[in-house]
């Protein structure tokens, strides 16, 4: 696979994981303002996975989806921690953490993937600032 595609199927996972993750917690929260707070997040993340599978597509590249078991693993992390406090302090923690995570790995991806295609790099700097922007709208809930 070219540096290009790994990124983008990089991309697509991060952002398909940040759109299941927010679909579940979205089904649980019952404070309006939080729900207010997640319902463009859960868009963004839904327009990246559609513009990676879409750059993928161009490419005739297979889109790598997330592995099923730590997709399973992560829900039953999430549904085990949502059971245990469902505020929306816990939750927007919980939120910054995953977030704080995903400018973790696409920092480090976009540094690894220096030869990448520019249109590609784009898109990851763009889910970076998605990840930042999310962090910011969250601290108000904690």
């Amino acid at each position: 696979m070219s540096q290009t595609t790994d990124l983008l199927n990089f991309i697509h996972q991060n952002a398909e994981m940040g759109q299941g993750t927010i679909e579940r917690i979205s089904k649980m929260v019952s404070d309006p303002a939080l729900r207010n707070t997640l319902a463009p997040q859960l868009e963004e993340y839904r327009r990246m996975c559609i513009a990676s599978e879409a750059l993928l597509s161009a490419q005739q590249a297979d889109v790598k989806s997330v592995n099923p078991m730590i997709k399973a693993s992560s829900y039953l992390k999430l549904n085990a921690s949502m059971l245990a406090d469902k505020s929306p302090s816990h939750i927007s923690e919980m939120l910054i953490e995953g977030s704080t995570m995903g400018i973790i790995d696409i920092t480090k991806q976009l540094d690894t993937y220096k030869d990448a295609d520019e249109g590609v790099r784009a898109l990851g700097h763009a889910l970076l600032r998605q990840e930042q922007s999310n962090i910011e709208r969250l601290k108000k809930h904690l």
